[in-house]
């Protein structure tokens, strides 16, 4: 029974098309204080492109009088992009509206926001591609089909009445001259019509095919092995070139322009199903343009999804997936291969629903809604999920989940950035097929938002073509100079390349989603305290609203 749940956790994992940037969970949310604004950005991109991006903000600071939005894509830049489209505020609060995204790629939404309190910008990347083929329902089609089969009906019978009418003289009566030439003349309307539909017919295949070929998003394939030795095991990680030789593959990416996020080229997420009880956070270093390694850390055997996220220069960011095998238990590590790696073994997830552990506080802290849930540390401070609004969460609401630190003691204790920022999330449905990197500025990457962000600055109406090498070893370079800084120094040089995120609360980070689908979700929260990493570990249960 445990192998058939752990096989359909790698069927699960291996169906999922639309992995572009997350899995299973496509949307933007983005939560952002611009000026005297706050405001909530929920952004559900299209599963067809061209299509339309729908938009939603909620202003939860300052006084807005309209919103503005428009899409920039990476390669075309502000010279090339659109007017704003005004959104429309509705009736339950939240601004509203439809973009049109035209092209496949990397792109963002730009909004400007105008009020009694200023004029602002904000820029939320956005990955568009095709994940999905539309079928058209079975009734429309015959419907389609039986107006069709009408108007060719109508064509060739006008086509053959103005052939006759056209040599019909008043006076004269010649009935089968002029019912040959009616017949003669539908004859060749039929024949026209019939090559018409051929040649459309024709195009549409072609359209259709490159449609599936070339447009539709395809993620590249993963194999990953375990090598070294029993006592110091290597993750090794390759990618799959098969395909690259066809210029219009969509498994097709330009790997040597990968660009750091919080400073590491690839973040990699191992979690041990089918309890989702083993977890590590790991950041792989380029052994060369296809190939990550990352030294293994301290985990139990079992099988295990991969998730490794990675970011293009154009601001193009997904999520690349493989499972792992690791046959014995890995106890004894001598060094990780990055400082910033984290793991950590906890208990499984349960099937029940989960039962809230209160939590314990002085009179520095206080746990705002029901219930208020509490994790213990691995440094015997504890982890609190503040503000939750019940047991139960409902699927395609924004939330902005917020979690607190407490030492042994309940009081409040703070919090040091961790890459460069004041946390970082992962969720995870039970079954595998939900999964995202989370940031407490929103659901999407810092290197995307900061790629973009200085495209939009340039003022070149096209992006500069850079030599694949150079731009390679470049990357390398800074990579490797951000190891030799002081712990403090490098978080610095990393806040100041997130054009958008601060750390606002000092024992607080909170992160910005909307739960795309009903279902018992893991989260691991990660912060650092006292120079150590620390993962607290909650569950939920989520449904779909009611009607």
């Amino acid at each position: 029974m445990k192998r058939i749940t752990i096989l359909s956790f790698v069927c699960i994992l291996l169906s999922i098309g639309s992995a572009w940037a997350h899995i299973g969970s496509a949307g933007i949310v983005v939560e952002k204080q611009v000026g005297k604004y706050g405001l909530l950005i929920s952004v559900q991109p299209p599963d067809v492109v061209p299509g339309v991006a729908n938009i939603s903000v909620f202003v939860q600071q300052g006084r807005v009088t309209s919103i503005g939005a428009r899409p920039i894509y990476f390669f075309a830049g502000d010279k090339g992009a659109p007017t704003h489209d005004i959104l429309t505020q509705s009736a339950d609060g939240p601004y509203q509206g439809d973009i049109w995204l035209m092209e496949s790629g990397s792109s963002s939404i730009e909004l400007t926001i105008d009020g009694p309190d200023g004029h602002q910008q904000v820029i939320v990347p956005v990955v568009s591609v095709a994940t999905a083929l539309r079928e058209m329902p079975t009734g429309t089609g015959i419907g389609l089909a039986a107006m069709g089969l009408l108007l060719v009906v109508m064509l060739v019978t006008i086509v053959g009445a103005s052939n006759a009418d056209g040599v019909f003289t008043a006076g004269q009566v010649t009935p089968a001259k002029l019912r040959r030439r009616r017949l003669a003349g539908m004859g060749v309307g039929l024949v026209v019509v019939t090559l018409l539909l051929t040649g459309w017919r024709s195009w549409w295949s072609h359209t259709s095919d490159v449609y599936r070929t070339e447009q539709l998003y395809q993620k590249p394939t993963l194999t990953t092995t375990i090598t070294g030795s029993a006592a110091s095991p290597e993750l090794a990680i390759r990618l799959d070139t098969t395909g690259f030789s066809m210029p219009n593959s969509p498994t097709r990416r330009q790997l040597n322009f990968l660009i750091p996020d919080h400073g590491k080229l690839m973040h990699t997420f191992l979690v041990r199903v089918p309890g989702l009880d083993a977890f590590a956070h790991l950041h792989p270093t380029r052994q060369d343009s296809l190939q990550f390694n990352s030294q293994l850390p301290s985990l139990p055997a079992g099988k295990y999804l991969l998730f490794a996220d990675v970011v293009y220069r154009s601001g193009f960011s997904e999520t690349l997936t493989d499972t792992v095998d690791i046959k014995t238990p890995i106890t004894t590590v001598k060094a990780v291969t990055d400082p910033d790696d984290s793991w950590l073994v906890t208990n499984a997830i349960s099937t029940k629903p989960a039962k809230p552990a209160m939590a314990r506080l002085d009179n520095s802290m206080i746990v705002c809604g029901k219930p208020g849930d509490r994790v213990p540390l691995a440094d015997g401070s504890s982890m609190l999920w503040m503000d939750k609004p019940g047991a139960v969460l409902e699927t395609g609401k924004p939330y902005v989940l917020k979690f607190a630190l407490a030492d042994a003691n309940g009081t409040a204790t703070p919090i040091e950035p961790y890459l460069g920022m004041s946390g970082h999330g992962v969720i995870l449905h039970n079954d595998g097929s939900v999964y995202i990197h989370l940031h407490p500025v929103g659901t999407y990457s810092m290197a995307a938002e900061g790629s973009l962000v200085k495209r939009i600055a340039d003022t070149a109406r096209y992006a500069p073509s850079i030599k694949a090498d150079v731009f390679r070893d470049s990357i390398d370079r800074y990579v490797a100079y951000l190891k030799t800084l002081p712990e403090t120094e490098r978080n610095k040089v990393l806040a100041a390349a997130m054009p958008s995120h601060e750390m606002k609360i000092n024992n607080m980070v909170s992160f910005p989603y909307s739960f795309p689908k009903a279902g018992r979700y893991r989260i691991w929260v990660q912060v650092k305290r006292q120079g150590k990493v620390l993962t607290g570990v909650f569950d939920t249960d989520v449904e779909e609203p009611l009607m």
